[in-house]
């Protein structure tokens, strides 16, 4: 369906591919990995023909219909959410809008003279929007809506005073319900809820076009992705099966490619010391040669290309008193709407709290009383003894001086740290060499929450509150940060919608419902198995 075709492309002084090839046949999904920077996003501009191969082609099978969702929104606004979502759908999203159009000027007293015309035009309009299934089309933008998460309210609101991620999903619905061929997706997972998550992941295994996309979430990936195809040093190499089998097999490959490497180099080595120790004897002379030929014509084998992942090490955290954190009878309301009525919680060391709650259910809120960032209505919020806390918020990224580099960053919260354990730091969250002079208004979102979590982890506190500290960070550094925290002996509370982080991390459960608030011992992974549910809002 779509072919790449021997393509090199290179972007300024960066060559990103060299002859690479990879294909995406009918009824394919495919996970398209490799580092920040490898040129996937330039791979998906590629195939829908906004940048062009420097050599080699992209194909396209005749009459294929491309859906790209990127990051890149652009402007909403003057239409509801629905309207939105149902303008990518061709040329019913224009009758719609003059249907819409219609109904105005039938409900407008200064159009009574021109109603006869409006009612006749409004007859054909909609005869036209029930031909081409527009009203079948309106009942399936509402479910793919309510599927990512929006409430009957936020579809028919103006989509222009909605927050960017929201705006989002709204991007992301219009391909959705375009049901195209082939569908390209560049981080979907990103600004999603866990419902969302999972309502978007059995949408994608239902869909029957092909699929390419990238995301974050190797939970994610892994459930829908039947082939991987890996953009490293300039080639594309193509995996059949999961993502966990393409973690598999590529730590296989490299194993068996260093086991060749270190074989031909011993053999190397065993014929350069033959060589050097006879080649000044006459009676050699002629074995001599035939080797120094014959180590001519060996094709070398080169040591496997290791990705550079560097692990972090937490300095030991101060130790704590047993009780973290006690709520007591603790009441919230913002207007009208109660968050909490008489909470009691309680956090004790070690303890790793994750919080589960649909959207709006006071996730962060929770977060905030904590940290002391929100006072309660009434009721006690009570931080125990030697508590030492680190709040990682999603504001906390805004709070960055955007005239500061990355260095001069780390420097004005760390005076008194020399230069050479700064480096180290930032070596650490993936800055190396002369990424540390990069101003911090330059920074990616994944930049800054790297930046942000490298300055909470140097010195660190013994109660660390994370507020979806996976958002913006790719695979290596998620792992590399889940490994860190695995390791970490302090206390955690935190929300994340990223399924791995919760199974790794978390030893206990906070469930907010409508119903109630509930407590789980054991972690994420008990959870789903005595609830049967992977999130509070779905039920088995």
């Amino acid at each position: 369906m779509i072919r790449l075709e021997n393509i090199s492309k290179q972007n300024s002084h960066r060559i990103l591919f060299i002859e690479a090839s990879a294909a995406l046949n009918r009824g394919e999904k495919v996970g398209l990995v490799g580092p920040n920077g490898a040129g996937k996003t330039t791979l998906f501009r590629m195939i829908t023909g906004s940048e062009q191969p420097d050599e080699g082609q992209v194909a396209v099978e005749k009459n294929v219909s491309i859906g790209y969702f990127n990051q890149d929104v652009g402007e909403m606004s003057g239409r509801s959410a629905v309207a939105e979502v149902m303008n990518g759908a061709g040329p019913v999203s224009d009758v719609a809008a003059e249907l819409a159009e219609l109904e105005s000027a039938m409900a407008d007293p200064d159009r009574a003279d021109d109603m006869d015309a409006i009612i006749e035009r409004y007859g054909e309009v909609q005869a036209r929007f029930e031909e081409l299934g527009g009203y079948e089309l309106e009942g399936r933008a509402r479910e793919v809506l309510a599927g990512l998460s929006f409430t009957q309210e936020m579809m028919d609101g103006d989509v222009g005073k909605l927050s960017g991620g929201w705006k989002m999903r709204v991007a992301l619905g219009r391909i959705l319900l375009m049901k195209p061929d082939a569908m390209l997706l560049d981080e979907p997972s990103n600004h999603l809820d866990l419902e969302s998550l999972i309502w978007l992941e059995q949408f994608l295994r239902a869909y029957e076009g092909g699929l390419l996309m990238t995301s974050h979430d190797r939970e994610f990936m892994n459930r829908i992705v039947n082939k991987i195809i890996e953009i490293d040093a300039g080639s594309l190499t193509s995996y059949s099966g999961d993502y966990e089998f393409y973690e598999q097999q590529r730590a296989l490959n490299e194993k068996q490619q260093q086991a060749q490497f270190e074989r031909q180099q011993a053999m190397l080595a065993k014929e350069i010391k033959f060589i050097e120790r006879f080649k000044a004897r006459a009676s050699h002379a002629s074995q001599v040669q035939s080797r120094v030929k014959k180590l001519e014509k060996i094709d070398r084998v080169e040591p496997p290309k290791r990705r550079q992942v560097v692990a972090f090490d937490f300095p030991p955290a101060p130790r704590s008193g047993e009780d973290v954190v006690a709520l007591k009878n603790v009441q919230k309301t913002y207007g009208s709407r109660t968050i909490y009525d008489g909470l009691d919680f309680m956090i004790r060391r070690r303890e790793r709290w994750c919080v589960m709650g649909i959207n709006g259910a006071g996730k962060s809120t929770l977060l905030k009383l904590v940290t002391g960032t929100t006072d309660p209505d009434a009721g006690n919020v009570t931080i125990g003894a030697s508590v030492k806390l680190g709040y990682f918020a999603q504001h906390a990224m805004d709070l960055l001086d955007g005239d500061q580099t990355i260095f001069e960053t780390l420097e004005s919260n760390f005076p008194q740290a020399g230069q050479g354990s700064l480096r180290a730091l930032a070596g650490c969250f993936g800055f190396s060499g002369d990424d540390v002079e990069k101003r911090c208004r330059v920074l990616s979102g994944g930049e800054k929450a790297r930046l942000v979590m490298a300055i909470m982890l140097y010195d660190p506190p013994n109660f660390l509150v994370l507020d979806e500290p996976t958002n913006h960070l790719d695979l290596d550094t998620k792992e590399m940060l889940i490994k860190a925290l695995s390791a970490y002996e302090g206390t955690m509370l935190f929300v994340s919608h990223d399924r791995h982080f919760l199974a790794a991390l978390s030893n206990r459960v906070l469930e907010l419902t409508p119903e109630g608030i509930h407590q789980y011992g054991g972690g994420y992974t008990e959870y789903v198995a005595r609830t049967g549910q992977e999130a509070p809002g779905l039920h088995a």
